[in-house]
């Protein structure tokens, strides 16, 4: 599943380039002005592919400090539910042994 994500994201990005240099070539400007922008655009794209990845990267680790976060506190509730559920079974129990009346005949 990740390689055909990871796949798709790449076709979105040839489709993302394809549209933008077809854009450029169909502008109203001369041949002279279109080729240079599109060498301006070909030379950017580069460190403009590394900065979205780079902030890709950033989000995701973000995302997995806020699910680790997220696990612990939720570790911390059940584990706190677990302790106060065992002490109010240990104080229901001493309870029935103090109230029990021995069985002497």
């Amino acid at each position: 599943m990740s390689d055909r994500d990871g796949s798709g994201f790449l076709w979105f990005l040839a489709g993302l380039g394809i549209g933008a240099a077809l854009g450029i070539l169909y502008a109203p400007k001369s041949g002279e002005e279109v080729r240079q922008r599109l060498r301006e655009v070909a030379e950017d794209l580069p460190d403009t592919v590394k900065g979205r990845a780079r902030q890709a990267r950033e989000q995701a680790g973000t995302w997995a400090d806020k699910g680790r976060d997220y696990l612990n506190q939720q570790k911390e509730q059940i584990r706190s539910a677990y302790e106060a559920g065992r002490q109010a079974y240990r104080e229901a129990t001493a309870e029935e042994v103090e109230g029990a009346t021995p069985n002497v005949p």
